[in-house]
């Protein structure tokens, strides 16, 4: 439904009543469809990641397309002729056998028509196996860092009927007008972060340009913005444009990617980032702004639902709970390994400051044979293939180039980076998809090593192995967090 003034009608948007549980949105496929539609059977929120799913996409359909399962999906993609080129020059009936994936297009704020083609259907296959035969609901969680890829990702989830959009890592201001822009398949564009810009710049879609045109219009997901800080939750909720449909409030202990603390370049003694009273919202005056909200980092228990739920949230987002069940989309092995190590009482989750080149703080799982081990990370030759995290530069007027910090230093000396910038940084898209089985093999013979992110409060994924010694199942976890203390 379209308001008279051309805006979606928010209320119509989303579907059934707000979940008590949102499953976290962990990257790179870590959140797989399998994952997601085990929770959504629940009647809780299954949610995907929307990472790199050009990537992960098209390294499934070179390893055999496994089960059929994105061939299944593909073929209820609207437009045929948008998959024909996907499946000519990725599928690969027998497999790699042991040959390195063919590349894909980096994101880039001019991509190419192929290059926004795979990115709309990787995004609508991931999204459309996810709620395949149930009624339940599924999300798509993405990373404001990551904004050259977010136009044509969204459009590729909404085109599957995805349900909820979730966003954190920045200030995600402009999503809520894009989501009703391409809900009616008009074109759609975000304000691009550029360094050194002296002029604006911006990323976006055209989706009749496309398709062709011609598709009925979209169901408008609700969309949650993950925020820190309760300032910016009554920011973004102040004006109808960035207002959002509610909000998830992380805090410091959760996995993957943290808001910087406020005070900058504090650490521990054993060199992690430093967090405060500061840095936990106020959850009184995130009230007070008037929408739902989510309790996330730290929530992995049904004590934690119940206090998030009297405290006035839906109820609350669990990551690292479901990151170490069956359905996960993590390398078996790991997972394994991570579950005896719970069990011994020596995971350790820490909080680096360096790791991840966007320089917000990131935790590392320290395993065995992944890159927290500082002496494997110094034996990886350092190159940048994946591009997800590079930064647009201003190289002259309208002209841009792109660097990262974990590519060779050399290479980001050359394009105006500083080398100290350098010092720690771990090639996230690598290494986070070497996590779900999915890593690159080099010509050389070398594999890329893994890195696996948990959230640091293991208390709540202590007491479920405790219950189930082999491990657990998605179903398993909801029905722990929904446990009779948590209904009270």
């Amino acid at each position: 439904m379209t308001e008279p003034h051309g805006r979606v009608d928010r209320t119509t948007t989303g579907a059934g009543p707000a979940p008590i549980v949102i499953q976290g949105g962990m990257g790179v496929a870590v959140s797989s469809w399998p994952l997601a539609r085990a929770v959504a059977t629940t009647g809780q929120l299954g949610v995907v990641s929307g990472t790199a799913l050009d990537v992960v996409v098209a390294h499934r359909l070179q390893d055999g397309d496994p089960g059929g399962h994105v061939r299944r999906a593909l073929a209820h993609f609207p437009v045929p002729r948008m998959v024909e080129p996907v499946l000519a020059r990725y599928y690969r009936a027998d497999g790699r056998a042991g040959a390195p994936y063919a590349p894909v297009p980096k994101p880039s704020v001019r991509p190419s028509p192929r290059a926004v083609e795979l990115a709309v259907v990787a995004a609508f296959a991931e999204v459309w196996l996810a709620k395949e035969g149930h009624d339940g609901v599924v999300g798509i969680n993405l990373l404001e860092k990551i904004q050259m890829a977010t136009p044509p990702v969204l459009y590729g989830a909404m085109l599957a009927g995805v349900d909820y959009v979730l966003m954190g890592a920045g200030i995600p201001s402009e999503i809520p007008a894009l989501l009703d822009r391409l809900a009616r398949h008009e074109p759609g564009r975000l304000t691009l972060a550029v360094d050194g810009a002296t002029s604006d710049y911006a990323v976006g879609i055209d989706p009749e340009a496309v398709t062709g045109g011609g598709l009925p219009g979209l169901r408008r997901p609700r969309f949650l913005a993950v925020v820190s800080a309760d300032v910016l939750a009554a920011r973004l909720a102040r004006d109808e444009v960035t207002r959002p449909d509610g909000f998830v409030v992380e805090g410091p202990s959760a996995g993957g990617h943290n808001a910087p603390p406020r005070a900058r370049g504090a650490l521990t003694e054993d060199g992690q980032s430093l967090f405060g009273p500061r840095d936990v919202a106020d959850l009184e005056r995130v009230a007070r702004v008037g929408l739902p909200f989510w309790l996330a980092g730290g929530r992995g228990t049904p004590e934690a639902v119940a206090a998030a739920r009297e405290a006035g949230a839906a109820g609350v987002q669990v990551g690292t709970l479901f990151a170490l069940s069956a359905e996960s989309g993590l390398d078996g092995a790991l997972r394994r390994a991570a579950l005896d190590r719970l069990a011994e009482g020596r995971l350790e989750v820490r909080t680096d400051p360096l790791a991840s080149p966007t320089g917000f703080p990131f935790k590392v799982a320290t395993l065995p044979g992944t890159l927290s081990d500082p002496a494997l990370l110094a034996e990886r030759i350092r190159l940048c293939d994946g591009g997800y995290l590079r930064t647009p530069v201003e190289q002259g007027p309208g002209r841009l180039g792109y660097r990262c910090p974990a590519e060779p230093v050399d290479v980001y000396v050359r394009k105006g980076g500083r080398a100290e910038d350098t010092v720690g940084r771990v090639c996230l898209c690598n290494a986070l998809m070497s996590a779900v089985g999915l890593g690159q093999d080099r010509p050389t013979g070398y594999h890329e090593p893994p890195l696996v992110t948990l959230g640091t409060d293991l208390d709540g994924p202590a007491r479920l192995l405790r219950s189930h010694p082999e491990g657990w199942n998605a179903a398993q976890a909801v029905s722990f967090l929904l446990g009779a203390p948590a209904l009270a």
